[in-house]
């Protein structure tokens, strides 16, 4: 297309079939303050103001792209200068290019009172949109053969009497950002289930130290401390200690450390921590007792030398308090 030449503006409009073509291919009509304006509402008020301002510059890239299709072979800087009547005609906006330059792969392009430019407008917006500066950067972009990025040098919406774009090359472009905004809201939601994640485990943890260590005062001067699941170093200090602090309350004469809830693979946190206690009890005043060694923890306790000569061992919580009561010259009746 020769600078003299004008783009054609061939209309075809067949109300009755519904349908309208524009240089060839098919168009449709939006108003633009009402159903235009209403569409990016909703594309706003669905996925956020950022997200819609990465998804309306993509589109507009891609879309510009598709502009630089029917200029294929036909030299750039003259393509470019053509865009005013194109755009013009199609009623997208008053259009200047004030400077190209095929060889720098640069432009300044102005554009007053835009589609998008009146939308945001009436949404009270005071940056300029991103449709239309990443569509013509995506038209220069294939038109130069190289990743064209824009610069706002001036916004309407600030006061100036028109929006104008500076276009360079760039390493970056709106396809990337779209895939590196799409990274980043992956990654924030990531942090924020993690957060939740330590949220909860931080309260449960919470809960297992105060469940981890009860003292459960069964008749006067018998308690019982039951052992569960798996200790490693940390929760064998934090019940020990736990339970050593809170023991002096209860005033008793019998401690029954129940054995039976442990976990089948027993080591060495396990083993440290019964031996600490039975060797602990005894300097508050309080006799500990055990029930509820199974085969496992015997053979442990034997490898791991644990000698517990003068400690009662039974196989039951209910012998052990038989036991604990007897020595007080006390027996359950009934």
């Amino acid at each position: 297309m020769s600078s003299a030449e004008q783009p054609s503006k061939s209309y075809s409009w067949g109300p009755e079939k519904g349908s309208m073509k524009f240089e060839g291919q098919d168009v449709l009509i939006f108003w633009i303050e009402s159903a235009m304006k209403s569409f990016l509402d909703t594309i706003e008020e669905v996925s956020g103001d950022d997200a819609a301002n990465v998804v309306m510059e993509t589109a507009g890239f891609r879309m510009g792209q598709i502009v630089s299709d029917f200029f294929k072979g036909d030299h750039s800087e003259t393509v470019v200068h053509n865009l005013p009547a194109i755009y013009a005609s199609a009623g997208w906006m008053e259009m200047e290019v004030v400077a190209v330059s095929e060889k720098e792969k640069t432009a300044t392009i102005r554009f007053k009172n835009s589609w998008e430019y009146k939308i945001n407008a009436l949404q009270g917006k005071t940056t300029i949109g991103a449709f239309i500066p990443g569509h013509l950067a995506g038209t220069l972009t294939d038109l130069f053969d190289e990743n064209v990025g824009y610069r706002i040098d001036k916004s309407q919406l600030q006061g100036d009497e028109y929006d104008e774009v500076s276009y360079f090359p760039s390493n970056k472009s709106p396809i990337e950002n779209i895939h590196e905004y799409t990274r980043l809201q992956e990654q924030k939601q990531i942090q924020r289930l993690e957060a939740m994640v330590n949220e909860r485990t931080k309260k449960l943890a919470n809960m297992v130290k105060e469940i981890s260590s009860p003292i459960i005062p069964v008749l006067e001067d018998i308690v019982v401390v039951p052992l569960l699941g798996k200790y490693d170093e940390v929760r064998a200090n934090d019940m020990f200690y736990r339970t050593m602090q809170n023991l002096p309350a209860y005033q008793s004469n019998y401690l029954i450390l129940d054995l039976t809830g442990l976990d089948e693979i027993i080591d060495e946190y396990t083993i440290s921590l019964i031996h600490r206690f039975t060797s602990t009890t005894s300097l508050l005043g309080t006799k500990c007792i055990i029930v509820g060694i199974s085969p496992q923890l015997g053979m442990k306790i034997t490898d791991a030398n644990f000698d517990l000569k003068g400690i009662d061992c039974f196989s039951t919580l209910k012998h052990a308090i038989h036991f604990a009561l007897a020595q007080e010259g006390k027996q359950i009746i009934g």
